[in-house]
């Protein structure tokens, strides 16, 4: 759990506020009429968190490669209402027509 203070607040405190954060292990968020502005981290819980969308989106992007392509359930595209399925880039043959742009 973080510990809110006022911006106002906050702009006295700030040495108060950094040393919480350094050596008592807080986070503390700035708040502005009551809605969170900003947090102060350590810059330690900074790299991690940094860190972890890099990790977490390689994870995702690996899981979504690795399922391949996927047809639709027989009447599925009726259902919703679309009427012609047009080829993919890597399905089209070698010098197909791409003036009207991808997906078209």
């Amino acid at each position: 759990m973080a510990y809110e203070i006022p911006v106002t607040q906050a702009r006295a405190e700030l040495a108060d506020l950094i040393n919480r954060v350094v050596y008592g292990g807080e986070r503390v968020v700035v708040t502005r009429h009551g809605k969170p502005l900003v947090a102060l981290v350590s810059a330690a819980d900074l790299e991690r968190l940094e860190g972890e969308p890099e990790a977490t989106e390689e994870k995702v992007i690996s899981s979504v490669s690795a399922l391949g392509p996927v047809e639709s359930a027989p009447g599925e595209r009726r259902r919703f209402g679309i009427a012609a399925e047009h080829p993919r880039d890597h399905e089209r043959p070698e010098g197909g027509d791409r003036s009207q742009g991808p997906g078209r």
